[in-house]
Formats: C-alpha cells, structure tokens, sequence
C-alpha cells in the first residue's frame, strides 16, 4: 500500500497544466455502450484509478479500449453482456452509469447495487425512477438492479427529479438519447460535467435543448455515431491546486481551465484575501500575508461544490478567526475532521457544519484518508504543517488525482510517494 511522505513548510509557486475532468470521464466513457459502431477517441482522459476500474467494467462487457497519453480509444462493437457484476461495480458507485446505457441499447439490464466513498447514503432511487419514467420496469434481487423494456424500445417521457443529482440526470440522459420521441428532464444538475455529457451525446446525434440549464429536453434517435471528443478540465483539481498555494503562502498559475466554472470557488479566495486574476483559459492565484475566515456552503451548482469543502476546511485551519463550512449536499461529508484536529486543527461539528478555529499551529503526523477529497485536505494540511506528516491509504487520492504529489512537487512541495505495511 502507498502513503504519502510530505515535509512541511515550502511556499508552492509556479504554472500548472490542469487535468481533464474525472466526473465528466465516467458518463462519457459509459455513454460509448449506446452504439456498437466504432471507434470513439476520446482526448484529455485523466490517468486515474478509477478511469482504469471502469475500463475494466467496459472490457467485462466486450469492449475493448486503449489509453495513452491522455487519449482513451474505445471500440464497444463486441459488448454483448449487459450484466455487471458485484466485484467490479463494488469497486465505485460511478459503475451505475451503465445502467442507463445497457438499458437503452439492449432492452435489458442485471446491474449490480454499487459500493464507493464511505460516506453517508447516496441511493440510487433517483437513477431507477428516471429509467421507470421512461418505461422500464425495475425490480432488486439478489443485490442486483434488473431492469427491463419487455421487449420495446424505451420511450421518451417526463422526469422530474426531487432534488438534484448529477449521476441521476447523466444516466437518464444516456437513457433517453436511444428513447423513441423526446425526454424532458427538470430540476437537472447543471454541473459542467453534465454539459460536457450533453455535448458528447449531442455530437453522437442526439439533439438536447436547455444545455447548462435545470430543464434539458433531449430528443431520442434509433441509432448514434461514435465520435470524437475533447474532455473538459477539472475544476475540482484545479480548486485544490489553488488552495495549495494558499494554504502554502505561495503563489500559481493553473492554465487550460474554463475560469467562469469556478466562479464559486474563485470568490471564496477572492474572499479568503487572496488575489486572483484571469486571462483567457489561465487561473492566477496569490496568497495573502494573513488569510481572511470565510464562511462557505456546498450546494448544487453554480454554488461551492461539495467535492471542494474538505480542502476548504484544510485552508480555513490557517485563516485569522472562525468559519463555517455546511454541506447541503452530503451531510455525513465529515470524515477529514477527526484527522485534521489530529494534526493540530481545531474543528467542531454539529449537524452538517463545520466550525474551524483559526488560524492554528499544524504538526506532522501519521494520518488516515477515508475518501477522496478527505485525502486531499490531508496532503494540504501537509504542506503546511511542521515536520512530517504521512497520509496513509492514499489509494484513495489515486481514484480522482492525476499524480498529485508529482504536480505538487513540480510548484516546490516535498513530497515522496512511499510503499508501507498497514498491518505492521
């Protein structure tokens, strides 16, 4: 297992490239099952841990795929299997986008419950009511979701989601486009990914109205084309990038990015102090003397996204007085807590906010990531802690960073990737 070893207090400063986006990577990657015509070529595919378990779910079906450089070339001409097993979707709860897909393009689909993040519930009643309204029927055996058309195309309809879901309104979109007639789907996520999967699906050949909106009407076609595609940046990357100069008193430049989707984030540092400018694709960041508390609250977008909060917190431990952080979005969203304080953090919690005293005096000690961006608060921490501070189980970091301790260590952090024994 891996753990990363980072020797605290070293200013970042220097330009960084952004990655492509993993939360737009998976639907469209699971969007390429609509068609058996082949090829896709897909650009600016993050080399990520989860990017590879999800081919791996692709290559059970029958597809065959080959990634390099950034460029994943998928051909979907052989998947017959419309069946996902429990050891492979386990692995992340991104697996039941291909219940959409599946569905749409064989009439029938056995996919299993899913695993992913240990945090809080995230049922998929959304995602089995959207596949309902478009004429499926749907029934759990086993630990599996199977779903059926009973022999007929699925047919367009009316989806109106209760609350917004980004994973609920990809998968109906992927439903849809093979649907007969037109979809209307309301209340819709409008996160950047999701526009990034309306495109893909509008260059595959299916017309959708309303792109970036909360109302999206997508007109179902018999058959789509495979294309070629140019994935989006990650903006989530890109915020923790950010707060790495800022928590480090330092200095960044982050180039390919689309600024205007990060306008939350962006007046959160504005707020915090720190000075930031734009110019074109390119994001410039400087850190302040003193960081100011700012209070934050994750919500559905255009607000501060919830996958941000953990390495705002991490941040908010340094700034001159008390904070707020809320998340509307997964209130259990937590886990960092304990581990920060451990470090030297004064955090408390009631309900689903965060207080965060400070600015406090970070240590360097062993500490334990939970989830994803759990992981990435803890390396921020990190780089401003004294001495050294070991994240252990980085596993984690490696689902949606692309060789973050190298990016890291380009800008000046000390950073070593290290193997360990858990159990020793």
């Amino acid at each position: 297992m891996d753990k990363l070893v980072i020797q605290g207090g070293t200013r970042l400063e220097g330009t960084i490239t952004a990655s492509g986006s993993k939360n737009s990577s998976l639907p469209i990657i699971a969007a390429t099952l609509l068609t058996g015509k082949s090829p896709f070529q897909l650009h600016r595919i993050p080399d990520l841990k989860d990017i590879a378990t999800f081919r791996s779910l692709l290559h059970h079906l029958g597809a065959e795929s080959t990634f390099a450089d950034g460029i994943l070339e998928i051909s979907t001409q052989k998947v017959q299997s419309a069946r996902a097993p429990y050891e492979l979707v386990k692995k992340m709860r991104a697996s039941i986008y291909v219940l959409g897909p599946l569905l749409a393009r064989f009439g029938h689909a056995e996919v299993s419950l899913p695993g992913g993040c240990a945090f809080g519930p995230r049922p998929i009643d959304l995602h089995l009511m959207a596949m309902e309204r478009l004429g499926a029927t749907i029934t759990i055996k086993t630990g599996f979701i199977e779903a059926t058309t009973n022999g007929k195309r699925l047919r367009g309809g009316q989806i109106d989601f209760p609350v917004s879901s980004v994973g609920a309104t990809g998968n109906a979109l992927m439903a849809a486009a093979l649907a007969e007639g037109t979809t209307t789907i309301t209340n819709a996520a409008a996160e950047p990914e999701i526009e990034a999967l309306c495109h893909f699906l509008v260059a595959m050949g299916s017309p959708i109205t309303g792109i970036g909106t909360t109302t999206l009407a997508i007109e179902g076609q018999p058959t789509l084309q495979p294309v070629a595609f140019n994935n989006v940046f990650d903006r989530i990357e890109a915020g923790t990038l950010l707060a790495a100069a800022a928590i480090t008193g330092g200095s960044i430049t982050l180039n390919d990015t689309e600024p205007e989707q990060m306008q939350a984030v962006l007046e959160a540092f504005s707020q915090a102090g720190c000075t930031v400018s734009t110019n074109g694709n390119s994001i410039s960041l400087e850190s302040p003397r003193t960081l100011q508390p700012v209070n934050i609250t994750a919500e559905p977008y255009p607000a501060f996204p919830t996958d941000m909060q953990a390495q705002w917190m991490a941040l908010m431990t340094q700034a001159k007085g008390t904070s707020l952080i809320t998340d509307h979005i997964y209130h259990e969203r937590f886990n960092h807590i304990p581990e920060l304080n451990r470090l030297g953090a004064h955090i408390d919690i009631t309900s689903n906010q965060a207080i965060v005293h400070g600015p406090q005096h970070l240590s360097g000690t062993k500490v334990m990531s939970t989830d994803l961006r759990a992981s990435a608060s803890l390396v921020l921490a990190g780089l401003v802690a004294e001495g050294t501070t070991e994240v252990l189980r980085v596993y984690h970091l490696d689902r949606g960073y692309e060789r973050i301790e190298e990016k890291l260590c380009r800008l000046g952090a000390r950073i070593e990737r290290q193997k360990y024994d858990e159990f020793s």
